[in-house]
């Protein structure tokens, strides 16, 4: 049977890859595919940002899922549909439980707040996370990692911290999109244990099927039609979401989940880039400072871990 043409060019792409980053060292591939994750999830966010303003948030919160499978669909075709059987299919509805829980405040807080808050408010996940992974995979915890992350943290709130006053109106949407860390933390390390027994496709194909079965029921409450554009870009944002998802699941395979969550600071130069470009949203001094501090974090820790 021949290969479908989408399946093989995204092998020839993933070939290309491995091939280019042989010579790394695996905490140096797990944040380039940390990296590389964030900048696909910043220009889904502008997207479904931009959808959001139109359409209910559960819906596009289902529809985003829903094409994310779509687009995996040549893969499934080119592996068949026993590669992706789970191992444990309990721990995958635990994860996409967890998964959708998070994503339900994320949405409600997304049109409300501008790309980059968002984005930065989203950088106490790898507070969470790498407290979890310490508490129950016993990371070890180098102080280069423990550095960085601080300093990281301090440039978000250079950043978020004059708009977490709730005296300026957005503060409670703020604070829903704040909720969303620890769930969204919950659900990474899930992510970080089925990886051992779970290839990347299957962990990716079953968070789609998840989280679209657990969204269904709040999406039908306030469904309304999509407009043919909309619909395209539902099919961006699947693709996008794909993406994002596979590279973050490879930077878990790569590397321990704490030496890659310094490198999640880098998106809030991506928000940056894409509130500017999509939204008009000139970045702000503050915004400016914090993400020359994130970017000297990042990069500092990634030469360390070198």
């Amino acid at each position: 049977m021949a290969t479908p043409l989408p399946a093989r060019a995204w092998r020839r792409l993933h070939d290309g890859i491995h091939h280019r980053t042989a010579h790394l060292t695996p905490t140096g591939r797990g944040l380039l595919w940390s990296i590389g994750s964030g900048l696909l999830f910043s220009v889904l966010n502008a997207v479904m940002r931009t959808l959001t303003l139109h359409i209910p948030a559960f819906e596009a919160q289902l529809l985003r899922y829903v094409f994310g499978l779509l687009v995996l669909l040549p893969m499934i075709w080119r592996h068949g549909v026993a590669a992706f059987r789970p191992r444990q299919i309990g721990g995958q509805f635990v994860r996409g439980a967890l998964h959708t829980i998070g994503l339900c405040l994320w949405f409600l807080a997304l049109p409300k707040i501008p790309l980059a808050d968002m984005t930065a408010i989203g950088f106490t996940t790898p507070m969470f996370i790498m407290v979890g992974a310490y508490l129950v995979f016993r990371e070890p915890m180098r102080w280069e990692r423990w550095v960085a992350t601080a300093l990281g943290f301090i440039g978000v709130m250079i950043v978020v911290g004059p708009a977490l006053s709730l005296a300026r109106g957005g503060g409670l949407y703020h604070l829903v999109m704040l909720a969303s860390a620890p769930v969204f933390a919950a659900s990474f390390l899930i992510t970080k244990a089925l990886t051992r027994y779970e290839t990347a496709g299957t962990i990716l194909v079953w968070q789609a099927i998840t989280v679209s079965t657990f969204s269904l029921p709040l999406a039908l409450m306030q469904w309304q039609a999509p407009t043919a554009l909309q619909w395209a870009g539902f099919v961006l944002c699947g693709a996008l979401g794909s993406a994002g998802h596979y590279c973050l699941t490879r930077s878990f395979e790569a590397a321990d989940i704490s030496a890659t969550q310094s490198a999640k600071f880098l998106d809030l130069v991506w928000a940056a880039l894409m509130g500017w470009m999509v939204f008009g949203d000139l970045p702000t001094t503050s915004t400016i400072a914090g993400g020359l501090l994130i970017s000297a974090a990042t990069l500092w820790v990634a030469r360390r871990e070198r």
